[in-house]
């Protein structure tokens, strides 16, 4: 199937550097692989149950979103243990750890994801109970 995607110069000439330095044969090859990545973390995310530790990692450009970050963050003040904050120019990384139901660490993530202005989102699970049933 042939499709079509709007992707940022500055992207897509770092991901043609990324799958040629691998060897992959083609882009569209590469695509594939990392279009299965991430619908491989999507279902481990989304398999995850029960009570659950993680660190949720995000960047961001600081003055296009941050009041709504810190809006974001309140309405998960009930899953949010501390977070960590570290600014790059206008570009910031931030960490939260969190402790709550997985179905909460998961809509704080997708929430997070919605904004352009957030870069990248990546979650890990510290610490799990008996009930959980992978790690992403």
């Amino acid at each position: 199937m042939r499709t079509s995607l709007n992707i940022p110069q500055e992207v897509l000439d770092s991901f043609d550097e990324a799958w040629k330095a691998e060897g992959l044969e083609s882009r569209s090859r590469a695509a594939r692989e990392a279009i299965q990545e991430y619908t491989e973390r999507h279902t481990q995310l989304e398999e995850i149950e029960g009570e659950v530790t993680a660190a949720v990692a995000f960047d961001y450009e600081h003055t296009l979103v941050i009041g709504d970050l810190h809006t974001l963050q309140h309405e998960f003040e009930d899953i949010i243990g501390s977070t960590h904050h570290q600014h790059h120019g206008e570009w910031c990384l931030e960490t939260v750890f969190c402790n709550g139901t997985a179905l909460r660490v998961r809509e704080l993530v997708y929430q997070l994801r919605d904004f352009d202005a957030v870069g990248r989102v990546n979650v890990m699970f510290l610490q799990q109970t008996e009930h959980a049933n992978c790690s992403n």
